[in-house]
């Protein structure tokens, strides 16, 4: 017998969550043609929202980590806007 949960195995409890009726409403048909409850795909798509939010903040992490080192440099944004509407203007114009 175990006296703790291995970390991998944790769960939490069932939890309760409110939707507005639109959303319900979407959620309901999208169970009703898929053939899938509608907790099946409310865990597939919390599931799907948490990896990718791990990955952006690992990706946003990165890029700080590649400022503040040094390694890469800013970009002013009003600049880079600017050289692409050049560009853009002279393709347009050949």
């Amino acid at each position: 017998m175990a006296l703790t949960v291995p970390v991998g195995l944790s769960r939490l409890a069932n939890m309760e969550v409110h939707f507005r009726p639109e959303i319900e409403s979407r959620l309901q048909e999208l169970a009703a043609k898929s053939g899938r409850t509608p907790d099946d795909l409310i865990e597939d798509a919390m599931a799907t929202y948490l990896q990718e939010l791990a990955q952006t903040r690992e990706m946003l992490d990165g890029r700080y980590d590649d400022l503040k080192s040094g390694r890469v440099r800013p970009v002013d944004g009003e600049q880079a806007f600017a050289e692409l509407r050049r560009k853009s203007e002279e393709r347009r114009a050949r």
